[in-house]
């Protein structure tokens, strides 16, 4: 008999270790203010409903426990032209949820774009988290801009083509912000991000290559990036991207960013093995072998924001 409750409390005890993982993992990502992800420059939230830019990375925070909501705005515009229109869908988002601020985490332009919104509207904001942004402008934008100077014949059949792009993302993506690739050109070269960063420097590095200040406001900044551009044989971004790494010489990049120019507030890691587009996990999620998941990177991110108490 003893033998037997022996037994059957050593099958309860597996049954409680299978399952306590699973329970311990509920609330991992759980975060006080809900997660919302901005896209980049000719960006979506997903494609006809099947194709996600985020790819995999909300249902990753989703399964411990996270509100997560992804934002559509322009794809090609102005920095704040695409904050405004954050800045609106946030509004809704609190209209329907209640929760009165969100930790904002934006890719490449989506980066200056949640910092634009953190600057001129703090109070809807628990934290800003940028992946891969260029923050003092991509070298990538700095040759175009050169190569299409205005005046050049080129300059309006270029953007004309782009802006049709980004119209089709729109509809693809059941909306239709309005598009202006030349005022993202603007945003996204040198020039520009020095004139966004003189009028919104909060979270910005005072250095070359530093790191800028941790809270600003009562918000969070936050940023990480990588500095591999081809990363997976199978994937048919990277010869684009192996393409504008040449604009960078030898400075490490992801292909459209510079390492030190995804600087912003505390740097979390600038160096992960990814291109510019593995960063949110595309495409299919094919990176470099043994490289860290986007995924799980966010996710451990989203439990240091829930640590914090964000």
């Amino acid at each position: 008999m003893s033998r037997f409750l022996i037994g059957r409390l050593c099958g309860a005890l597996l049954c409680l270790c299978a399952v306590f993982p699973a329970f311990a993992q509920s609330g991992y990502t759980q975060t006080k203010a809900p997660i919302v992800l901005v896209h980049g420059l000719l960006g979506f939230d997903s494609l006809f409903g099947v194709y996600d830019y985020w790819y995999g990375i909300p249902s990753e925070l989703q399964s411990g426990g996270a509100q997560v909501y992804v934002a559509n705005v322009s794809s090609s515009n102005y920095s704040e032209v695409r904050g405004e229109q954050l800045i609106a869908y946030l509004e809704h988002l609190r209209a329907i949820t209640g929760k009165q601020r969100f930790n904002l985490i934006g890719h490449s332009h989506g980066g200056p774009t949640i910092r634009y919104v953190a600057s001129v509207r703090p109070d809807l904001v628990a934290s800003v988290t940028s992946v891969g942004a260029p923050h003092t402008g991509s070298k990538v934008a700095d040759g175009l801009a050169t190569t299409l100077p205005p005046g050049s014949p080129l300059r309006p059949l270029v953007a004309g083509f782009v802006n049709a792009l980004g119209t089709f993302l729109e509809f693809a993506s059941g909306d239709n912000d309005p598009q202006d690739s030349l005022g993202a050109l603007e945003s996204l070269n040198s020039a520009g991000a020095a004139r966004f960063n003189a009028r919104y420097p909060q979270g910005m590095p005072v250095t070359s290559c530093g790191q800028g200040a941790a809270v600003v406001g009562g918000v969070r900044y936050y940023s990480m990036g990588g500095t591999s551009v081809l990363t997976n044989l199978f994937d048919v971004s990277d010869p684009l991207l192996g393409a504008g790494a040449l604009f960078f010489g030898f400075e490490a990049n992801d292909g459209l960013v510079g390492r030190c120019s995804s600087h912003l507030g505390v740097v979390l890691r600038d160096d992960y093995s990814w291109n510019h587009l593995d960063e949110v996990n595309q495409a299919f999620g094919l990176r470099q072998l043994f490289s860290s998941s986007p995924a799980s990177v966010l996710r451990a991110h989203a439990n240091r924001l829930k640590n914090a108490g964000l």
